[in-house]
């Protein structure tokens, strides 16, 4: 009775091939293609539609493991970033901070807690409008001299603005950031400022740091003769995107550095991880963590201390 009972089934399989083929109606395609799963049968129907060969059935056999098909699936956000924790330095990334000859520090919002031009315009005025543009251009999402000059534009500083706003608001610096400018120095490894902000506003921070003004590279905020507002110096390199990345590129060129290492928490700091610039790119999210370019750094730290201590 089995066995007859099968044979009624093949009947009815290939009577239902032959009425669809006699209907013009197309079958869906069902094919297994190798797609495996654990909660599938040991054995899986395979139907082809191709001119059906009246009716014909294979058998497919699923693999005796899974194991070499699961290894091969890799995750969208790893492969998307290359990182899945890169709170946890590999090897490479430690082996290149231990032996940076030069070590590159953007200053707003990593060796200073403040956004320095945000700052500025609430002193004058124009904080909350300059604010947004500033997260616009930290984030990538627009040409950074598109937005420095919009920034600028909505509160235009005069000379005496500025020197007021020095002196009632002195520099934050970072915490952790004098120990590992000293350890960095003990180590012989040469240090610089790269901002997209204003020197006027950076040299304090330099002072306080012992970082020399030639290892400084940032904008030139520009005043008529009686102190009224300008502009600024197009011809700085960090005054449009990939600015950054053009500076490092030059202190490389004329130091000869074997290892530079670039420290920031924006997409211009992450820029500088190019050809001929940064060998390695940490980002610091101990003030701002902006996480489109914290998933792309070569290491995420919250603290400064992570760094010291990796030196120790």
């Amino acid at each position: 009775m089995l066995h007859l009972y099968i044979f009624s089934i093949w009947i009815y399989i290939y009577f239902l091939m032959e009425g669809l083929m006699n209907s013009r109606i197309i079958p869906i395609r069902a094919s297994c293609r190798r797609h495996y799963s654990v909660f599938l049968p040991t054995f899986s129907l395979q139907l082809r539609n191709k001119n059906l060969n009246k009716g014909q059935v294979w058998m497919m056999r699923r693999p005796k493991s899974l194991d070499s098909i699961a290894a091969s699936i890799q995750p969208l956000e790893a492969s998307t970033t290359g990182n899945i924790d890169n709170r946890q330095p590999s090897k490479e990334v430690l082996e290149l901070w231990r032996s940076a000859d030069a070590v590159c520090f953007d200053v707003d919002s990593t060796v200073c807690v403040d956004e320095g031009i945000d700052e500025l315009a609430e002193f004058c005025g124009a904080g909350k409008a300059v604010a947004e543009w500033t997260a616009r251009a930290m984030g990538g999402s627009v040409p950074f001299e598109e937005a420095l000059s919009a920034r600028l534009s909505l509160f235009k500083p005069s000379l005496a603005q500025v020197q007021n706003f020095l002196n009632k608001r002195p520099p934050r610096i970072s915490p952790g950031i004098e120990e590992l400018v000293k350890k960095l120095k003990a180590r012989n490894t040469d240090v610089y400022l790269i901002s997209g902000g204003f020197r006027q506003m950076i040299n304090p921070v330099a002072s306080i740091l012992g970082i020399p003004q030639e290892n400084i590279f940032a904008n030139q905020l520009l005043f008529g003769s009686s102190g009224e507002f300008l502009g600024f110096d197009a011809n700085e390199p960090t005054s449009r995107s990939g600015g950054k990345a053009t500076a490092v590129q030059q202190i490389r060129k004329v130091k000869g550095y074997k290892a530079l290492v670039m420290i920031g928490d924006g997409a211009t700091d992450l820029e500088a991880r190019k050809p001929g610039g940064a060998n390695l790119f940490i980002c610091y999210a101990g003030v701002q963590h902006r996480e489109s370019v914290a998933a792309k750094a070569n290491w995420l730290v919250f603290s400064f201390t992570d760094l010291i201590t990796a030196l120790e």
